[in-house]
């Protein structure tokens, strides 16, 4: 009715104050003073009075049934109208307590589940009563997990920094996928529970979750071909080994070539006295404390675009004498045809390139050649790599 404040604007808004877990953090903390909860209404002006004084009449009728039969109060005001006199007006809408909003709302049965939820949580630990208090909803969302997600706190809080796999946790109901799936979660509570002593602080983010509270994760492995048939460790070429392994590893090979994706790994040609490491994108942290590799001839191999020079920065910044190969303003213009597009570029300022490097990175950057351009390794040709790798020698 012309936009007046009607039954549907009050349960509106009751509506934001459950969907911002309002209504139900009040049950665990008490001293919001949300209720009695007065709601104020939009009136009819003057004017629309005057112009729809029938339609303001059916207004208030509406509104005092709505009030009856849902059970809230209505407070008044009386305005004075030049031509229908004195009117009295509903101002506000006032609901005393919670119950009668979660009624109104038919939210009684999840705010039932809820008040059983909040005692077997903070029966178990009374420290996640901040949590509970500003998440309700989401504590509710996982109301069939709670019996597994507090078995998993209490196991934690008993075996702190555990040293073991996730998949050696050994409860009812709790396997390694249920973890996994409810990591962030976890952390949260985690979090709030266990002592300080018990979490690793530098370990940050869902994926650092193994580390963050002492589990073993699985290991990184690093893929690398011996380019060279002399060097091939019993016979085998292609291999993948844990990091650890490939910090000791120290093999003979004097230049090591890196590059971005497996498939150029994959097709990089025979070298004597060689070796590729293939496939680690942005991973490249993973070398940054391989001691023997200060002592070769780094080689970095990476695609023409900003992501790429990108990369090569961050493996400089770890290894300062590598150097790049193919990653240059000659090899991008030879390969014209074969230039595409790079969904999102990279424009932050990088430190670890040389002068000609940094001058196409900034005309990428920049777009001096074409938007977003980008020369993917894979279209470089073979021949002009091999004519590359000679030059080397």
């Amino acid at each position: 009715m012309s936009g007046w404040g009607d039954h549907h604007a009050v349960t509106n808004r009751l509506r934001r104050l459950w969907n911002n877990g309002r209504l139900l953090a009040i049950r665990v903390d008490p001293g919001d003073n949300l209720f009695p909860l007065r709601i104020p209404l939009r009136k009819p002006s003057a004017r629309e009075l005057t112009e729809q004084f029938d339609v303001a009449r059916a207004w208030v009728g509406a509104l005092r049934q709505a009030s009856q039969r849902y059970g809230y109060a209505l407070e008044w005001k009386t305005i004075g109208h030049r031509i229908h006199g004195a009117q009295d007006l509903p101002d506000a809408v006032r609901i005393d307590t919670p119950d009668l909003a979660l009624r109104m709302l038919h939210k009684q049965p999840e705010a039932k589940c809820f008040d059983k939820l909040a005692e077997q949580i903070l029966g178990n630990f009374p420290t996640l009563h901040g949590w509970l208090a500003r998440k309700p909803l989401k504590a509710l969302q996982h109301a069939d997990d709670w019996p597994r997600l507090l078995a998993i706190l209490r196991w934690l809080r008993e075996h702190p920094r555990p040293g073991i796999y996730l998949r050696q946790i050994d409860l009812p109901g709790v396997h390694t996928k249920f973890i996994e799936s409810h990591r962030g979660l976890l952390i949260e509570l985690l979090d709030r529970v266990l002592p300080a002593a018990a979490i690793d602080a530098s370990a940050n983010g869902a994926r650092a979750f193994e580390a963050r509270y002492g589990f073993l994760a699985k290991p990184t492995l690093i893929r690398f071909r011996l380019l060279d048939p002399g060097q091939h460790i019993h016979g085998l070429s292609d291999l993948s080994i844990p990091l650890a392994d490939f910090r000791r590893l120290n093999p003979p090979a004097r230049h090591i070539f890196i590059t971005e994706n497996d498939i150029n790994g994959l097709a990089f040609p025979m070298r004597e006295d060689s070796l590729v490491i293939l496939g680690l994108g942005y991973g490249l942290d993973a070398l940054r404390d391989i001691p023997w590799l200060s002592e070769r001839r780094i080689h970095y191999w990476g695609d023409i675009d900003t992501h790429g020079f990108a990369m090569l920065d961050q493996l400089r910044g770890y290894h300062p004498h590598v150097q790049s190969l193919s990653m240059d303003k000659a090899t991008l213009l030879e390969h014209r045809l074969l230039w595409g597009r790079e969904n999102r570029p990279t424009r932050r300022e990088l430190s670890h390139l040389n002068r000609p490097e940094q001058e196409l990175y900034d005309a990428l950057r920049e777009n001096r050649h074409a938007e977003n351009l980008r020369l993917e390794q894979e279209r470089i040709s073979y021949a002009w790599l091999e004519a590359a790798l000679r030059n080397l020698s």
